[in-house]
């Protein structure tokens, strides 16, 4: 077998083969082996079919069937001897024909991943965002949990108001003719939730209880029923009931219903979760804003198959997050066409961060040391409150441990790199809700 290997571009390269004229022809005689075994023509007992016969009936099969092996036997070993890693399936263009006395000639294309040689990764000048921890997050986030804690009770005040709940009977009209699915009796409906049709839950605001009234409204344009769709429609409606809501005041007893020894820890607990998941937020757009930068100064190519694969993870990933809310693709909207199109510059400079970061680490010499490799499975044991010994026991699976060590590099890389750059802190934007009320502001 001879194998010639051609440099496409830089992600893709070609590999032409040609197969010696006795590895086809044994090939082509096991395929009619194979096939004689089962053949069925008639005035021939299985088995016993001549090989001329044989040839005449089945040779576009036999020649398929040693085709199929003569690559596959091939293909994967040329790979290994020419030390080229395929990052998705190689794809063969060209065959020839299969054919006794003669040699097999087939080409193939296969995508590769690229080598690259990183350049001006240090010195670079990086921005921050400075944090200072804002102590009106505190009560803010205690009246969110005190609400959360939230009941209905009856009022005692006479008429309806917006935030309210009210239990309703109803029953719809259009032209004076009650419509299919337009009534409901001792129904709970929370004023100012937009549940119903636009205009209906305003006009309930100020009734009183055992009033009744025709509320008037009509079905927007893009309503899920063509019926009604456009139509003004007449609801009697009945106010049976009006509940508020009651707020309980945070208190060190409600306080230890969060977890928390008294309002104090719950209020020092608030503390440290939001600093930390905010320097969180802050170094991941430092680490963004260093990818940016690196990959402003390195231009290169990636295989569609990386991306593809990168694509694949996201949306599992994603998939998963909508699950644990009860959601799904399809309820946003999405398929995994729309998906792809959606976040496809995402896995672009996704599976460019990896490449860049790797190469990085490969030409500064930087390794994973084992002693690391130890301390993030122990962190992962305690933070999923599992013993050390599963935890060890689910990176002995080749492919997780070396996601790990590739995850722990990477963090390795980064560190590096920001160690080396001219990081300076800028004040954070100023949020759009501000910026919005000082406009209305200067134009009122």
């Amino acid at each position: 077998m001879e194998v010639t290997v051609e440099e496409l571009s830089s992600i893709k390269k070609k590999l032409v083969f040609e197969i010696d004229v006795e590895t086809v022809s044994a090939e082509l005689d096991a395929a009619f082996k194979k096939i004689a075994k089962t053949a069925d023509i008639k005035g021939f007992r299985k088995g016993k079919v001549p090989q001329n016969v044989l040839e005449q009936h089945y040779g576009p099969r036999a020649q398929h069937d040693a085709s199929g092996t003569l690559i596959n036997n091939s293909l994967y070993k040329a790979l290994l001897d020419n030390k080229i890693e395929a990052v998705s399936q190689p794809e063969v263009v060209s065959t020839g024909a299969v054919e006794a006395d003669k040699t097999f000639t087939y080409e193939v294309e296969v995508e590769v991943r690229p080598v690259i040689v990183v350049k001006d990764y240090t010195g670079l000048s990086l921005e921050k965002e400075k944090y200072s921890f804002d102590e009106s997050v505190i009560e803010k986030q205690l009246d969110q949990m005190a609400n959360s804690k939230m009941e209905l009770a009856v009022t005692s005040r006479k008429k309806a108001r917006d935030g309210d709940t009210v239990v309703i009977d109803f029953e719809g009209f259009i032209d004076g003719t009650a419509f299919d699915n337009g009534s409901g009796t001792d129904f709970e409906l929370s004023l100012g939730s937009n549940s119903f049709i636009p205009g209906f839950e305003d006009q309930l605001v100020g009734m009183k209880r055992e009033q009744e009234k025709d509320v008037e409204v009509t079905f927007p344009e893009g309503y899920g029923s063509k019926d009604l769709a456009g139509k003004p429609a007449v609801f009697k409606v009945l106010v049976k009931e009006i509940k508020e809501k009651i707020v309980p005041k945070m208190t060190d007893a409600l306080a230890k219903e969060f977890e928390a020894e008294n309002l104090e820890d719950l209020k020092g607990k608030i503390k440290d979760a939001t600093i930390a998941q905010e320097q969180q937020r802050v170094d991941g757009q430092l680490q963004e804003n260093l990818m940016n930068a690196l990959l402003e100064n390195n231009s290169f190519d990636v295989p569609e198959g990386m991306i593809a694969n990168q694509l694949h993870h996201l949306k599992d990933s994603f998939t998963q997050k909508l699950k644990a809310q009860g959601m799904t693709l399809e309820m946003l909207g999405m398929n995994e066409e729309t998906f792809a199109t959606t976040y496809r510059d995402m896995a672009v400079q996704q599976v460019k961060g990896e490449i860049v970061l790797d190469t990085i680490a490969l030409q500064e010499n930087l390794t994973v040391d084992e002693d690391v490799v130890k301390e993030k499975m122990q962190a992962f044991a305690d933070d999923s409150n599992v013993p050390l010994e599963q935890v060890e026991k689910y990176f002995e699976n080749q492919q997780a441990l070396a996601g790990l060590k590739g995850q722990i590099l990477q963090e390795k890389v980064t560190s590096f790199l920001l160690e080396n750059s001219e990081v300076t802190e800028v004040e954070p934007p100023a949020p759009e809700v501000e910026a919005d009320a000082a406009g209305e502001e200067e134009g009122a």
